[in-house]
């Protein structure tokens, strides 16, 4: 996927964060030991080969000078630490930290190196399985969502904190800052960005059933998944995690707008029932706050096909309707 948040970089540099990460004597030579991995819409990442032939892969965070999301600061380590909660408190499959540089020495930005993951990427080849296949996967990846939800935090908000103890604020502030992000680039929604404002507060009470904060992924596509021999391989691309509502995660979306797919899988294998009243309003309220990103990253990573802008702002319309406002 093309960004002008990839910050790809010359094959000198890249042999001297290879030799940097695993040495001298292992550091490939020639031509052909990399290749960039195109499915990221964020970071570019690389696969790399090795003298010896161990392969990895490269993640470079975007370059200091284009501006991302207010979310989106500090991604990189946000993933590492992330990794290391999973890691430490589940059994999920994640990637292992082979080497981290956050000192922007070589290339102005953090970067790291884990392990090549042999599978498929379910956002490939999901349209290609078997009905059968393809449900036994997204159970595996409700429940492996539930286990990752299972580790509680201490405050809502960053896995760095500052945190908070109310949900509210916490969810609230977020949209807000999306908000904000939109309008300093004069991002068009369809709707004027004081409406989005009061149809979050109109429905926030509901955000105050919410009591515990728990490890949120928020970012498990099928893209993020990667499979082999009918099991999940890995979850790969945590740089968007924080404590808050499970029910943020984006596998209960399509409970609430059909263009995210069929959740019965997902939900079968997470363990949850139907949505309740009040779950169903928090849960458009998660939906507003994910398609107001999806209209307004469009602008910061510089798309220039109108189709994921257009189709953004068509589920954002669905989802302010079901809130209670239609255009007139």
């Amino acid at each position: 996927m093309e960004s002008i948040t990839k910050n790809r970089q010359s094959p000198e540099v890249l042999r001297a964060m290879v030799e940097r990460a695993y040495g001298p004597d292992r550091t490939p030579v020639g031509e052909g030991w990399v290749s960039e991995l195109g499915h990221g819409w964020f970071n570019v990442a690389y696969r790399v080969r090795l003298r010896d032939g161990y392969e990895a892969v490269l993640k470079i965070a975007p370059p200091p000078e284009v501006e991302v999301m207010t979310y989106e600061r500090g991604a990189m380590g946000i993933e590492l630490a992330m990794l290391d909660l999973v890691a430490a408190h589940t059994s999920v499959p994640v990637p292992r930290v082979d080497f981290a540089d956050r000192s922007r020495e070589l290339c102005g930005a953090d970067w790291f190196f884990m392990p090549f993951v042999d599978g498929d990427n379910l956002g490939v080849v999901g349209p290609e399985l078997a009905a059968r296949e393809l449900a036994a996967y997204k159970e595996q990846v409700g429940a492996a969502n539930r286990e990752i939800n299972s580790v509680r935090g201490t405050a809502f908000g960053p896995l760095a904190g500052p945190g908070d103890a109310s949900w509210r604020r916490v969810f609230t502030g977020i949209v807000e800052d999306v908000l904000g992000d939109g309008e300093r680039r004069r991002v068009d929604l369809g709707w004027d960005y004081d409406t989005v404002r009061e149809v979050l507060a109109e429905h926030a009470a509901s955000l105050d059933e919410v009591s515990e904060p728990r490890l949120v992924e928020w970012d498990l596509w099928d893209g993020n998944v990667m499979v082999r021999d009918g099991r999940i391989a890995c979850l790969i691309d945590h740089e968007r995690a924080f404590f808050g509502d499970p029910l943020i995660e984006v596998g209960f979306a399509g409970t609430q707008l059909a263009a995210f797919g069929d959740p019965t899988d997902f939900m079968r294998g997470y363990g949850h029932p139907p949505l309740t009243e009040t779950e169903s309003v928090r849960r458009r309220l998660y939906c507003l706050h994910l398609t107001l990103v999806m209209v307004i990253e469009t602008v910061y990573r510089g798309h220039t096909d109108p189709g994921q802008y257009e189709w953004a702002r068509g589920q954002l319309a669905e989802i302010m309707a079901q809130l209670g406002r239609t255009r007139r």
